[in-house]
């Protein structure tokens, strides 16, 4: 497995600093606009060193000569609780996409604005976490007794919001392009050597989801800046994925074979147990991936034809994302200042 090390921080560190100083100038001493930055992974924990970056953009923006308060948010800690996933999953039966946690829809978007609103004001803002072991793998939200508490009295009040999830900035798209876009990936399977995921699911499902993501906007629009690490092919899930079965099972003895990783992600297998939980989330996940990776690439500020940016300021958007394109082995081949 190659190791996953940190050749991103030399790019993103100058960008958030250069978005941190735009940000000062544009408010002044407002006390209460501060930056949220956004390192968005293209494949989440399965991705391209996220951890390391997040953890060395932290580090670095809170050591002098920067000695900022910094918190880390992600989007994985605003799931639902699992009884409420439950309740969710139930009530639609038929939509795969919709029963596990993943998928926007999943996620608690109340708790969400709570959290950025109290950041916003400099009160004292309990961060949610989430425990993905919890309940065989299902997950289940920490109990808010043991969620950090930041900006308490006498802490000095946090500055920068590092916010990081994988369908963060992705938009939707309105009803008529959505269905177009589905039925090209169900004419591309049935004409054989299609290899997304999107042609297997069935369109209401994926407009459920669609529709779910417009109500996500209400967090993307309150970032100041993104950082999307893309991946070169979006196959690579594959590669990585095996990768941590490999290691699962030099460590543990148990694990996956390649062939049943590559089943299970191609939606062949759909298990339930712990073993399966994370390659069943790259399954549900891959048909969003097919249908938003497109507008994230452009720009998720800039206003975009037929998703929910179109009628975005056509101005003030330049300058707020950074692309990282990646290779397999997760090392930067390509930078893009969008």
């Amino acid at each position: 497995m190659p190791r996953i090390v940190d050749d991103k921080s030399q790019y993103c560190i100058p960008f958030l600093l250069d978005r941190l100083k735009h940000h000062q100038a544009r408010h002044g001493n407002n006390p209460h606009q501060y930056p949220t930055f956004l390192p968005r992974p293209e494949w989440r924990t399965r991705g391209p060193g996220k951890t390391v970056l997040v953890s060395t953009l932290q580090s670095t923006l809170r050591a002098p000569p920067y000695s900022l308060a910094v918190v880390t948010l992600s989007l994985d800690d605003l799931y639902l609780p699992h009884d409420q996933q439950v309740s969710l999953a139930r009530s639609v039966p038929d939509n795969p996409l919709l029963q596990h946690r993943g998928q926007p829809e999943t996620h608690d978007l109340l708790l969400a604005k709570q959290v950025f609103d109290s950041l916003h004001a400099e009160l004292s803002t309990p961060i949610p976490q989430y425990d993905k072991s919890a309940f065989a793998g299902q997950g289940d939200r920490v109990p808010a007794s043991q969620w950090e508490i930041v900006n308490a009295d006498g802490q000095e009040k946090v500055k920068v919001v590092i916010f990081e999830g994988w369908c963060v900035g992705f938009r939707a798209w309105d009803d008529e392009v959505l269905r177009q876009k589905w039925e090209e990936a169900v004419r591309l399977k049935e004409q054989g050597g299609y290899n997304g995921r999107l042609g297997y699911v069935k369109f209401e499902d994926v407009k459920a989801v669609n529709d779910a993501l417009r109500d996500y906007d209400a967090i993307t629009d309150r970032l100041d800046a993104l950082i999307h690490i893309d991946a070169q092919d979006l196959h690579f899930v594959y590669d990585w994925r095996q990768e941590q079965e490999r290691t699962l099972r030099a460590a543990k003895g148990t694990g996956m074979t390649e062939e049943q990783v590559t089943n299970f992600v191609n939606g062949c297998e759909i298990g339930l147990s712990a073993d399966f939980v994370t390659l069943e989330l790259i399954w549900i996940d891959y048909p969003s991936y097919e249908l938003y990776t497109e507008t994230l690439r452009q720009g998720t500020f800039k206003p975009i034809p037929h998703a929910t940016t179109a009628n975005a300021p056509t101005t003030g958007w330049e300058g707020r994302q950074l692309r990282l394109i990646v290779n397999r082995d997760r090392r930067v081949q390509e930078v893009v200042p969008i």
